[in-house]
């Protein structure tokens, strides 16, 4: 009997994807242990990247968690791309999604020398133009992480209720599209003050709450893969497929009848 192999079944592809975005958005918010760990920063005031920077005794410690959470990231926002269903709007949020992984792992590869928000010689510096280029790099990076995370919350958003998908996504992407917008302009609004020397307005607290909503959004986006995965009917791993039926023989020629009637008995 010749058989058919198929792809894992679809758990097991949504279960992996899930398993890479949620490592992802944990790496992602590795900045949360300043609550715990002394850092010299001021969260309400510093940039998050300020953390990571060349100078900063711990920097080391979140370049690293930054490039797991880039590549954790990239992998799963590819692993559905490769694996799950395509729909239009839904292949365009994991294209955006990934995009902001590969960023964040580019990002983590560019960081700070010093951390302006902190030290003023730091800032003097860099409105002189007088830091590494990393620092424009780093601007630019970050920048193309945050366009594709705000581009995935928007399609993927969309395309769970454009396609009604993942109920909670949809019911639950909204809101959080609407903070995340709300967010980036706090934080926008910030670096424009601090750069024109009007104050940091909060900066560190903006951008804070900015990553980790995507965190956020991340971790929801797994458990709806997740859940889709065990929702979905499984595949068999070998189908079996039945021989083709023989051949039909031709059919019998039916006996022609006499053409000689019977004698009946009184003709004999």
């Amino acid at each position: 009997m010749s058989v058919t192999r198929t792809r894992p079944p679809a758990a097991a592809r949504h279960r992996a994807a899930a398993v890479l975005l949620l490592l992802g958005a944990l790496a992602y918010t590795a900045w949360v242990l300043e609550l715990v760990v002394a850092t010299g920063l001021d969260p309400v005031q510093a940039y998050v990247s300020e953390l990571a920077a060349a100078d900063q005794p711990l920097g080391g410690l979140f370049r690293a968690t930054d490039l797991i959470a880039g590549l954790l990231v990239l992998a799963g926002a590819v692993s559905a791309l490769l694996t799950l269903e395509r729909r239009p709007w839904t292949t365009a949020g994991w294209a955006a999604l990934a995009l902001f992984g590969a960023a964040t792992a580019v990002d983590s590869r560019l960081p700070l020398s010093c951390a302006p928000t902190s030290d003023p010689a730091c800032a003097a510096r860099e409105t002189a133009g007088l830091v590494p280029a990393t620092h424009t790099a780093h601007a630019l990076s970050s920048s193309c992480a945050m366009i594709g995370a705000l581009a995935a919350l928007v399609l993927l958003t969309f395309a769970a209720r454009r396609y009604d998908r993942w109920p909670a996504l949809g019911r639950l992407g909204p809101p959080l599209v609407l903070a995340e917008l709300a967010a980036t302009i706090w934080t926008l609004a910030s670096v424009a003050a601090f750069t024109a020397g009007q104050g940091t307005w909060a900066l560190g607290a903006g951008q804070r709450l900015q990553v980790l909503l995507v965190a956020l959004y991340v971790v929801l986006l797994a458990g709806c893969v997740a859940r889709s995965g065990r929702t979905d009917a499984a595949e068999p791993a070998v189908r079996p497929v039945p021989p083709a039926p023989p051949a039909s023989p031709h059919p019998k020629l039916s006996p022609k009848p006499s053409s000689h009637p019977k004698p009946r008995e009184g003709d004999r």
